[in-house]
């Protein structure tokens, strides 16, 4: 391991303090031309952060000249700033003359946090890994008879390529629904796709170069770290409060947010507003004024992922970042994924027209258009007026399944344990007795046939291990009561093994008094 030594509680920035001491120690010597340096993922984990911290501080040394990586086989110092450069030269030998694809890899994914959190889980586990929809509630009989509609009336136009920007008759459905909410829209406003998760990759293509800077919430969704690493962006964080109370305002810390952008040049702020994945809190409307008046005052989009928003279980509605909007600062990215059918794969983008067009001829060098028959069945669902019913059912019972995670919580937990309270959404942030380790924790709650998220896949910097995400909405009332009373008799267990081993540490202490 280099020997480095990054300060969190340090207004710096994590990945500055990092590129600067490694840049120190090329300087002093203590790093010499030729010598190899630590992966990114493997000096993460030593130092504790994001890899993402780490690839941003390796990708401003190699811009000046002082590193160099090279696929396969490693990372090297060139040498000084201003000395020669002196490049290893080194081939990988060959494995039985057959090709090493592993060393042609443009980047390193063996650490994927979606793959893991995805994997299909063994029958009989109460998970509350995913934020997801409760599959005993899709309609599979009404999007079938949709379906035989779609096919009887335009079977062989649904079988023809599409349109990029979406298909029309789901684009109209939209629109009507959008304006029905209070949204100033129209069809050049709109650009259907195959998610939230597309949307930010296809935004990235639009709008950001490697090295340029992206601000977001911090915890967050991974599927947004790792698009931006794709991306080779750098990503700042700003913190996501999560108690309430005499003044705290929940939500992404906006002082933060403004720091960070006095302090670099932001091509971009990435925000989940409503219900926030993975904390659930909601920004209230005060705050999201602010953050208007940021983006405005230093000349920053603002994409806001409304992908939970729909999904309000109790309290009064918020508006959207975008339905504030007055500057055509905000792109809003949303999707089917949550409030109906996320194996549909369709989502939409609303943005002022010349940014759709833009995004419209990115999507076209991607994969053309998102799959006609998708859009055509939901298009014709929407027409019947079925979505918005599937959608208060929905909604009722996830208000229920979150009342009774609560009340598991309450009933169970020990002292010392906190967790958010959310208005809606699907997921609950649960903050551990301090000196316990979510991810550790998981080994032993796994043994009893219980999952959840341990906290630390959802930082960027400065993880919390204490902390950990539950989601609720694809569990029944009964499963989380079960669910929450295993997790805390095993944490109640691990807290009376530590009290045991204070007790003997103490022994010998009180023997020699």
């Amino acid at each position: 391991m280099i020997p480095v030594h990054l300060q969190p509680e340090s207004h710096v920035p994590l990945y500055i303090q990092l590129r600067d001491q490694v840049r120190a120690l090329v300087n002093t010597g203590d790093l010499r031309p030729g010598d190899r340096i630590p992966a990114s993922r493997e000096l993460a984990v030593q130092l504790g952060v994001h890899r993402t911290t780490v690839a941003n501080a390796y990708a401003e040394l190699e811009s000046e000249g002082l590193i160099s990586g090279h696929v396969g086989r490693g990372t090297f110092v060139l040498g000084e700033m201003n000395g020669k450069k002196s490049q290893p030269i080194s081939h990988p030998p060959a494995l039985n003359g057959n090709l090493r694809w592993e060393s042609l890899f443009a980047d390193e994914r063996g650490d994927e946090v979606l793959s893991r959190m995805c994997q299909a889980e063994p029958r009989g586990v109460i998970s509350f890994v995913l934020a997801r929809p409760a599959t005993e509630f899709f309609p599979v009989e009404d999007l079938r008879n949709c379906s035989n509609v779609v096919w009887r009336k335009e079977g062989p136009e649904i079988l023809q390529f599409g349109s990029a920007d979406g298909y029309p008759g789901l684009k109209q459905a939209l629109v009507s629904m959008l304006r029905g909410e209070g949204y100033k829209c129209a069809d050049e406003n709109l650009l259907i796709t195959d998610g939230c998760q597309q949307a930010l990759d296809l935004l990235c293509k639009a709008f950001l170069r490697p090295g340029d800077t992206v601000l977001i919430e911090n915890p967050t969704y991974p599927g947004t770290l790792a698009v931006l690493a794709g991306a080779r962006v750098r990503v700042l964080g700003a913190p996501v409060k999560t108690e309430s109370g005499p003044g705290t305002i929940p939500g992404v810390d906006v002082s933060a947010m403004e720091f960070v952008l006095m302090q670099n040049r932001v091509k971009m702020i990435i925000l989940t507003p409503d219900f926030h994945n993975p904390t659930g809190t909601t920004m209230p409307v005060s705050e999201r004024r602010r953050v208007l008046e940021l983006a405005a005052r230093f000349q920053v989009p603002v994409v806001e992922d409304h992908i939970y928003a729909r999904l309000r279980a109790r309290g009064e509605r918020v508006p959207s970042l975008k339905q504030l909007d007055s500057s055509n600062l905000v792109i809003q990215i949303d999707s089917f994924s949550k409030i109906a059918f996320p194996g549909l794969r369709v989502g939409w983008m609303i943005a002022p027209a010349n940014v759709i067009e833009r995004l419209r001829l990115v999507r076209q060098a991607t994969d053309l258009h998102t799959d006609q028959l998708a859009q055509a069945i939901l298009a014709e669902y929407m027409r019947r007026g079925l979505l918005s019913g599937h959608l208060e059912r929905t909604r009722k019972a996830y208000c229920l399944r979150l009342a009774a995670l609560e009340q598991a919580l309450a009933r169970h937990m020990p002292h010392g344990t906190k967790w958010t309270r959310p208005e809606g959404g699907m997921c609950v942030w649960v903050d551990l007795p301090p000196g316990f380790d979510a991810s550790e924790l998981l080994i032993h709650v796994r043994e009893r046939g219980v999952l959840f998220s341990p906290g630390r896949y959802f930082y960027l910097q400065n993880p919390m291990p204490t902390a950990l995400r539950l989601g609720f909405t694809g569990l029944n009332e009964r499963e989380i009561a079960r669910g929450i009373a295993t997790l805390s008799d095993v944490l109640r267990i691990e807290m009376r093994k530590r009290q045991r081993g204070a007790r003997r540490a103490e022994m010998p202490r009180m023997a020699l008094v």
